[in-house]
């Protein structure tokens, strides 16, 4: 190797003199390969310079990507993080309208039973429950803060300490008997008509009579407010406190049967239970459809009510006196109309065999439904004996098979009475005090409230083991015969039905 003092030749001359060779042509093999050695270090080179700078744009690219990709998730973040804020916003306030609105509906909804509670209250202190009317007030969970409620108790406590007791011996009793709806035909000549015209009273009479007396300001009361039974069977006075001007009455009908014999006579044939639970009558119109209305006492007395509640003390109506051998309400219910004796009355035959279809446990059936309906509208009823016997002139053995016959085939669809009102107006004894065995047996057998019919205005009796009650008939042969008994209740001259024929034939 050559050397020059002491050192390594400079490339630059070593190049410039293998170039001179190479110019010339005169290389030798050791400066050939040299200059191809060369020539690879700096083909090396290039490609490295290429290389790096491939690499430096690929860097600038990959960060240029990354920049945008960055920026990209960068905004995507954002624009979650501002979507989820939005959401979180529209959440809370949806929450906050839900929660306004479960408050506007949950005050709505107070508000609602607040006033369904006040409408209860005045229905009740319309009907003289003060006590019932305040009671169902403050127990609202809003009486607290419910001025209107307040108010009303206010009112009602004045309302109360105004009414005075009620004379219990001056209670006066009326009663009917099934209301003819048609008069043309129960006055049609036949040899029904004179029973009808004497103690029949007209749809139109009736109406007139419930009115008058409404505006002279009677009020029916129940005689179970008149009288409590006491745990032992014992008997002791009630009471009835009424306003000033008002005056107590009790009312019943007769025979609430249909029995056959007035089939075609202008009557309503049964009642029943309309679609919205309201009591009616069907009628049998001549062409053989039925119509559906108020046709007899029960749904007469219930609509009046419904428009004037302050008819009703406490809710109280009328008694309803049954007897049992055609059934009762207008229902076969008897069970001689199933097992059909040898001495089965001729009109059960005859209607038996139009009515192939019979059932005596839907007749039954019907039958609890109507006296369900009419319990909880404050009707009450009466065993008016099951054969409608005469119990001042039949004997205690007839009296005792009669009395089990109702027990049997009445009080199972009734749920029981212990009122009993006598058939014929008659009674077991005179006006002394009740004794003797037909009175011990019906005491024994549940009976505490007894009624007859009375001509005089009042006629009560409240004893240590019974309550009697005298009833005054309002028909045609009291209307016709003795205008004058009734006047305490109505002018029998603007009420006497022009349709009825007259003179009505006395009584034999």
């Amino acid at each position: 190797m050559e050397r020059y003092n002491g050192k390594k030749k400079p490339r630059q001359q070593a190049d410039k003199k293998t170039s001179r060779s190479v110019q010339t042509g005169r290389m030798t093999e050791e400066e050939r390969q040299r200059e191809r050695r060369r020539r690879r270090r700096a083909l090396q080179r290039k490609r490295e310079r290429q290389r790096r700078l491939i690499l430096g744009i690929m860097a600038i690219g990959i960060l240029f990507v990354t920049a945008v990709a960055v920026r990209g998730i960068a905004g995507r973040l954002l624009s979650s993080s501002d979507s989820s804020d939005k959401k979180t916003a529209v959440n809370a306030s949806d929450a906050s309208i839900s929660v306004k609105d479960s408050q506007t509906t949950e005050k709505a909804s107070s508000e609602a039973s607040a006033k369904d509670t006040l409408k209860a209250a005045k229905r009740k202190a319309a009907q003289y429950d003060y006590d019932g009317a305040m009671e169902l007030l403050k127990k609202d969970a809003s009486y607290s803060s419910n001025s209107d409620m307040q108010n009303a108790v206010s009112k009602y406590e004045e309302a109360k300490a105004s009414c005075k007791s009620w004379p219990l011996e001056e209670v006066t009793h009326i009663f009917y008997h099934t209301l003819i709806k048609d008069p043309s035909k129960a006055f049609d000549g036949d040899y029904k008509e004179a029973d009808y015209n004497q103690v029949m009273t007209t749809i139109d009479e009736f109406n007139k009579i419930t009115q008058t007396m409404y505006d002279k300001g009677y009020v029916m009361v129940s005689i179970k407010d008149m009288a409590k039974v006491n745990e032992d069977g014992s008997m002791s006075p009630g009471e009835i406190l009424l306003p000033e001007g008002k005056i107590p009455f009790v009312l019943s009908q007769d025979d609430v049967c249909y029995y056959h014999y007035m089939d075609g006579d202008g009557y309503a044939s049964k009642l029943v239970v309309d679609e919205n639970g309201k009591i009616r009558n069907e009628y049998i119109e001549d062409d053989g459809s039925v119509s559906v209305g108020d046709y007899d006492m029960v749904p007469l007395i219930d609509r009046f009510v419904e428009e004037h509640p302050d008819f009703s003390y406490r809710g109280a109506k009328g008694i309803v006196a049954l007897t049992g051998y055609n059934g009762i309400l207008g229902y076969r219910t008897d069970q001689s109309y199933e097992t059909r004796p040898d001495d089965l009355d001729a009109n059960k035959v005859e209607w038996l065999d139009a009515h192939p279809d019979f059932s005596l446990a839907k007749e039954r059936e019907g039958a609890k439904k109507v006296a369900d309906a009419m319990k909880a509208e404050g009707w009450l009823f009466a065993s008016h004996t099951w054969g409608h016997q005469n119990v001042g002139q039949i004997g205690l053995e007839t009296l005792q098979t009669d009395t089990r016959k109702f027990k049997d085939n009445v009080d199972p669809l009734i749920g029981g009475t212990d009122i009993i009102i006598f058939a014929f107006g008659t009674d077991l004894c005179g006006p002394e005090d009740y004794h003797g065995d037909k009175f011990e047996y019906l005491k024994g057998a549940g009976y505490n409230y007894f009624c007859n019919v009375d001509s005089s205005k009042y006629y009560v009796q409240i004893r240590e083991r019974y309550f009697r009650q005298g009833r005054r008939n309002l028909d045609g042969y009291r209307m016709y015969y003795h205008p004058e008994l009734l006047e305490d209740l109505f002018d029998v001259k603007s009420v006497f039905d022009p349709v009825r024929p007259t003179p009505v034939p006395p009584m034999a």
